[in-house]
């Protein structure tokens, strides 16, 4: 599946190279926008893979631009394009969360691995938040366990260790995972075990 991308610059000559350029690199061009407020718009609609914008365009610069396009769509990256090199545009540029920083004119030997370098960046944070998501859902799922095991205990005046035996015999004997037969219990009580499988005993 190609990497989608949008251009924006309110030069249409610009956007037009550019689009080539990319077309003939392999990617998926998925629009084009003049300024900053249609690049929002026009983001938020699409969802693409990066934006590469100008920085310099009337409406609402790229920097602002790409401050609020990080907020509202945290899956695009975006690489800005100027035709200045000052560094406080390349500070205000990593403050806006900017993946990449390109000077006009652009060529296709530097474009086209700037981009790459940006969909790299972008995939290496979608794997750590991919990675997080399933840390944080492992730690729930924990905290879900220890609670119903708790009630478990409680009910069937089982040690903590015979508690946790039963659940996973249960769990292995009705083939229900061990967090969703956690968030049964914690719905409906410890009799869930015995209604499951029989098999609370002493």
């Amino acid at each position: 599946m190609r990497n989608a991308i949008v251009v924006v610059d309110d030069d249409p000559i610009i956007r037009m190279d550019i689009r080539e350029m990319l077309e003939e690199g392999g990617y998926l061009v998925a629009g084009e926008a003049k300024n900053g407020e249609e690049a929002i718009e026009l983001i938020a609609r699409v969802k693409p893979d990066l934006a590469i914008m100008d920085i310099k365009m009337p409406v609402m610069n790229g920097i602002k631009a790409s401050h609020i396009i990080r907020k509202l769509q945290q899956d695009t990256s975006v690489l800005l394009l100027t035709a200045y090199s000052q560094k406080e545009l390349v500070k205000d540029a990593r403050e806006a969360g900017v993946a990449a920083f390109l000077v006009k004119p652009v060529s296709e030997e530097d474009l086209l691995p700037a981009v790459e370098i940006a969909l790299s960046q972008k995939e290496k944070m979608d794997s750590l938040k991919q990675d997080i998501k399933l840390l944080k859902q492992s730690i729930e799922e924990r905290k879900s366990i220890e609670k119903a095991k708790g009630l478990v205990m409680q009910k069937h005046a089982l040690s903590e260790e015979k508690a946790y035996a039963k659940m996973r015999e249960v769990s292995m004997a009705t083939r229900i995972p061990l967090a969703k037969l956690a968030a049964d219990i914690l719905r409906d009580g410890a009799e869930v075990l015995a209604g499951a499988g029989g098999l609370i005993h002493d």
